[in-house]
Formats: C-alpha cells, sequence, structure tokens
C-alpha cells in the first residue's frame, strides 16, 4: 500500500491502479460479517436483490411470498454490531402487493424516487418509492420471469423472440441499443432494438461447428434452461449460466465462446439466478450462487478464488455494492447476508508501541523503517 501511495505521490503511476490494487484485496478478503445483520422481513425465500447507484445507501428486495422491502443499509447507531433495518415494505396488507411471487425489482437508474417490480402475477409496476404506490401497472399474458432497466439509456423499445420462457434479460452497460436475453430453450440471443428484425445473432456454444453438436443443439449456448445473464463492466464480454452446470464467458461483440472453462458450475434453479461481476478489479471476478453457497471464479480464467458458505438453504441472488466492495446475498432460508472485505492490517510505521518497545526491548518492525542514525559518541 505504501509502495502504491508513494508511486500515485510522485506521479510515476496511474491513480486507478491504487484503486484497482484496494479494490481487488477487497473482493478476495470477503467474509460473513457477524457484526451486521439484515432485518428478516420475508416469510418466503428471496428471488432478487438490488442496491441503488445514487447514493449506495438503499436496498431492494423481492421474494416468493409478493412482498417487498426497502432497507437502508447506512450504520447511524456508531456501534460496531448493527442491523440494516426496513424502511419500508410492500407486504401482504397491501393493497398494491403483487399476488404472487416477485421474480425482480430494480432502482430506477437516475433517481431513488422510483423501483420497479416483475411477478408471477403477469404484472410488472413500476413505483413511487414516497407513496408506495404503483404509478403504473403493465399486464402480460404469462409469467414475467424478468426486466432490466438499463443503466445507459432513457428510451427504449420492448422486444421477445423466443419460442419459450425468458427467464433473464439484461441491457449492455456500453451500448445503449443492445439487449442480451436468455430462455428456456437453451439459446441466448443479442438484440439491437434499432434494427427492424432484431436479433443480431443467437450464441453457439460450438461456435459454428456442426461436427461437435448434436442437430438438436444448433445455435444453442447451453444445453439446458439458461437462467442466467450478466455483461461484465465495460460491457466486452457476457456471461451465461445454465441448467447443465456451465457458466460460459462470450466475446458481446462477435458472439464467440471464449471457451473458459469453470468447471461444474451447480444450477438447479428453474428460474432466473441472479449473479454478479466486480467492477474496477484486476482481474475481474464473478460471484455466482450454487446450491447453498457462493462460487467467486475469475472472469477470464475460469478459476475458481473462493466459495462463500452462510445459508442454510439454495441462494438464488446475489449484488455487489457498486462503491464498497460488498457482498449481499439472500436464498431460500429467508436471509439476507452481508459479505464484508477484512480490514487492511495497520501499516507498520503506524502500529503504536508495545509497551516491551518502550521499555527499550528489541523492535520487531521491518528493518528499512528503523532509524539507521549514529554518532561517534555511541
Amino acid at each position: 500500500m505504501l509502495g502504491f501511495l508513494t508511486a500515485r505521490q510522485a506521479g510515476l503511476d496511474d491513480p486507478l491502479r491504487l484503486r484497482r490494487a484496494e479494490s481487488t484485496r477487497r473482493v478476495l478478503s470477503l467474509t460473513l460479517n457477524p457484526d451486521r445483520e439484515v432485518d428478516r422481513i420475508h416469510g418466503n425465500g428471496i428471488n432478487t436483490i438490488d442496491i441503488e447507484v445514487v447514493e449506495g445507501r438503499y436496498m431492494l428486495s423481492g421474494g416468493a411470498d409478493g412482498v417487498i422491502v426497502i432497507y437502508d443499509l447506512e450504520n447511524y447507531s456508531g456501534k460496531l454490531h448493527y442491523t440494516c433495518k426496513s424502511v419500508c415494505t410492500v407486504g401482504r396488507s397491501n393493497r398494491y402487493v403483487h399476488k404472487f411471487s416477485v421474480e425482480t425489482v430494480q432502482w430506477y437508474p437516475y433517481d431513488t424516487g422510483m423501483f420497479v417490480s416483475s411477478s408471477f402475477d403477469k404484472t410488472m409496476k413500476v413505483w413511487d418509492t414516497e407513496t408506495l404506490k404503483p404509478a403504473e401497472v403493465f399486464e402480460f399474458e404469462g409469467n414475467v420471469y424478468s426486466h432490466h432497466l438499463s443503466p445507459i439509456a432513457r428510451k427504449h423499445s420492448l422486444i421477445a423472440g423466443h419460442r419459450a420462457e425468458i427467464l433473464s434479460v439484461r441491457w449492455s452497460p456500453r451500448y445503449e441499443h443492445i439487449l442480451a436475453t436468455a430462455s428456456a430453450d437453451s439459446k441466448v440471443k443479442v438484440w439491437d432494438v434499432r434494427r427492424a428484425s432484431g436479433c443480431l445473432f443467437s450464441l453457439d456454444q460450438h461456435n459454428g461447428d456442426k461436427s461437435k453438436a448434436a442437430s438438436e443443439a444448433v445455435n444453442t449456448a447451453h444445453n439446458g434452461r439458461v437462467n442466467g445473464l450478466c455483461f461484465t463492466g465495460d460491457g466486452l464480454y457476457l456471461l451465461t449460466t445454465g441448467t447443465d452446470d456451465r457458466m460460459r464467458l462470450w466475446n458481446s461483440a462477435t458472439g464467440e465462446n471464449t471457451l473458459v472453462n469453470y468447471g461444474k458450475v451447480s444450477n438447479g434453479n428453474r428460474k432466473k439466478l441472479q449473479f454478479a461481476v466486480s467492477r474496477g478489479c484486476g482481474p475481474e471476478f464473478v460471484f455466482v450462487p450454487c446450491e447453498s453457497s457462493v462460487a467467486v471464479y475469475a472472469v477470464h480464467t475460469g478459476e475458481l478464488v473462493s466459495t462463500l458458505r452462510g445459508h442454510y438453504n439454495n441462494v438464488d441472488c446475489c449484488e455487489l455494492h457498486p462503491d464498497y466492495q460488498e457482498l449481499y446475498t439472500g436464498g431460500k432460508d429467508c436471509n439476507i447476508l452481508a459479505w464484508i472485505p477484512v480490514l487492511r492490517s495497520p501499516d507498520v510505521e503506524d502500529e503504536p508501541k508495545s509497551a516491551n518497545q518502550a521499555a527499550g526491548a528489541p523492535s520487531s518492525v521491518n528493518q528499512a523503517f528503523q532509524d539507521a542514525w549514529s554518532s561517534d559518541e555511541d
């Protein structure tokens, strides 16, 4: 850390290098925090969570009980041990509550005054945060498995193009007109909403090599339901997960399968699986729910870096805090757990002197930081 600070101060290094190094250290040191709890409000499994990017303070959660909860993540108690309290709840007694399971919740990217939810009651609702009343309700003919608001665009067209349920949708964080959709028919399609035909290409796990694919597997991204999608922070790559227990990394511009091997990624979820990718790290990491744990992989090498264990039942969703590299996970055990980076140990020159050192005992401080000055009188 001292080396990074010195190089930055002297103008020898890019200031972003220090931030990247510290972000990477924090992600790699994530551990379940016994001092931070999240109010347990849901009476059934938690399907989806989202943290707003405006202040990084409020978190949404949606559950299989149809309930939506808003949490305040800030600690105002001044105590080490605290609970993230629920600010407000759209509970079963609310006349506007979803009738069935809430599959996706998302904050409006530019303002915490609005959020959107979608449900198995075949509706998508746009909520006013102040009044907790829906400002708009969209009704559909079938279950709504997923929705997504673009983080960079303000106006979009709605499109669909699969023969089976669309389990996950994601807008590109790089190009506001590019959309990816994943379906139960084993396909992932990339769309350009400016084009009349819409679909740019379908992802092919065999990269067009027909000899490696069975006739029914041609132009399929997985050999099972594709229930997870996530772009990398720069939008250059797309990650997908499927019920074939595989995760794949794709070039989002060409649709090429990069063939990164992540090994077996257990995935028995028939609905949407919400996973997260780090931002500002070197290299980048992906957090994927795997049964009752969360697996952390290096995105571009496929290396399993660590496994986070703490839930008592299957994990369905995880969300990385955009500013603090903190991870929040929700699962069928009705709990939301907070995973916090381990604090950096004090630099040697900042450590207080112990009683032995004060009494003249030999110092354990690195010799590079000791005062080596002496005089002829000594």
